[in-house]
């Protein structure tokens, strides 16, 4: 199988074609964007530092370290939960025009109806992998909004092959967490019964 490579700034044409459950890999600018930077934007109405149309954003929190020469340099950098983004999202991805939003877990009705809208998709990272993560920013480039602490700076992450990323939302308004919660609800009442048939001498 072929290995699916997003390249940075990502176009309409490059999503097109993928659908839940597909694994990508990012080549090019990642940025960390969590809670206070949507906060931000939506809510106070300041523009982004960073532009991330056609770009990437990680909501991550990550551990860096500031070097002798005043660069930065990544030593961890694993995903937060993506639902805590889920009543800013849709607006972020309509004004701001980024492409893909890597987090962990899945996201909502309204990322969904946003990724559809506007052609952008949603992608989980594996949890556990921050060390192997940061392997994979090969510089980080820029730091924007320090003012807000280490884990809710934008850091601009120049990255290789970062991933494996799932597809949990298309562009087509699939979402592949509530597909799976419906099929898995489905189950549930026959192999509660299954349970209840097993121990019910438990009073």
């Amino acid at each position: 199988m072929t290995k699916k490579i997003l390249s940075t700034p990502i176009k309409d044409e490059d999503l097109e074609d993928l659908n839940v459950g597909d694994v990508v890999y990012l080549t090019g600018h990642l940025v960390t964007c969590r809670d206070v930077a949507h906060r931000r934007l939506i809510e106070l109405k300041q523009e982004l530092p960073v532009d991330v149309r056609g770009g990437a954003i990680f909501h991550a929190g990550p551990i860096v370290r500031k070097k002798e020469d005043g660069k930065f340099e990544m030593v961890s950098i694993g995903p937060t939960t993506s639902m805590r983004m889920e009543k800013f999202e849709r607006q972020f991805i309509a004004e701001t025009g980024v492409k893909l939003i890597v987090g962990k877990g899945g996201m909502g009705p309204e990322t969904t109806a946003g990724c559809k809208e506007n052609k952008a998709v949603h992608a989980i990272f594996p949890g556990g992998c921050a060390v192997l993560a940061a392997t994979l920013v090969e510089e980080i480039e820029r730091a924007e909004w320090q003012d807000l602490g280490m884990p809710e700076t934008l850091w601009v992450n120049r990255v290789r092959e970062f991933g494996p990323l799932i597809i949990s939302i298309d562009t087509k308004g699939n979402n592949l967490i509530e597909q799976n919660k419906a099929i898995f609800n489905e189950k549930k009442t026959s192999a509660i019964d299954r349970i209840k048939s097993q121990v019910r001498f438990i009073k």
